[in-house]
């Protein structure tokens, strides 16, 4: 019969933490972030602003705090997956470098109504009035429900959007949002480096 040897707890921690310490144990896994644009999100403010700010250290950390939170707190408001509408403002304004029809005082920080010289996008008052206007047009994209949005509608190019709810996993983007065949997949890659967070 063989004989199970104790240790003691003491031992026992230390055995762990080694483990631990060199990769070998690892206290779970990090949660997929869903690619459904009407799923609930999973990260919180400060994931967002970390991810943000690996990508660009250069950024106004405060902006970015606050962009979060906007975006957390419209998302859940219209029932829009936030962690997916931030990763998108990230794409459509390079992190906060703009550089293209938009700029940064027009607050539209995904691209609405930017076509050309003459058609530069649309402006909006505020940061919040800008990440809402995003929010809603995802709505637009993403929902089929004939409800009444839980803001004051702002978007002026939601209406436009047809079929609603053409556009249910940010992969439907690509070619409705944007022109770019391959702008959902970008959207995927950006997402999952912010599973990282």
């Amino acid at each position: 019969m063989s004989r199970v040897k104790s240790f003691s707890i003491p031992a026992l921690l230390l055995v762990l933490s080694a483990l631990f310490l060199t990769g070998c144990v690892s206290l779970g896994h990090r949660q997929p972030v869903s690619r459904n644009l009407s799923d609930p999100a999973i990260k919180n403010q400060n994931q967002l602003v970390k991810f943000f700010m690996k990508q660009n250290p250069e950024a106004d950390k405060k902006q970015v705090k606050r962009l979060a939170k906007y975006y957390i707190e419209e998302g859940l408001a219209e029932g829009i997956n936030s962690d997916c509408a931030f990763v998108q403002m990230c794409l459509e304004t390079g992190f906060l470098r703009f550089g293209n029809l938009v700029t940064p005082e027009m607050h539209n920080y995904c691209g609405l109504g930017a076509i050309d010289e003459n058609n530069r996008g649309e402006s909006f008052e505020t940061e919040q009035l800008g990440v809402r206007a995003h929010i809603q047009h995802l709505h637009a994209y993403a929902t089929t429900e004939d409800i009444q949005l839980a803001n004051e509608l702002i978007d002026r190019r939601y209406k436009w959007v047809q079929p609603r709810g053409k556009a249910p996993t940010v992969f439907e983007l690509a070619g409705t949002w944007a022109a770019d065949r391959e702008y959902g997949n970008k959207l995927d890659t950006l997402l999952s480096r912010l599973e990282q967070f």
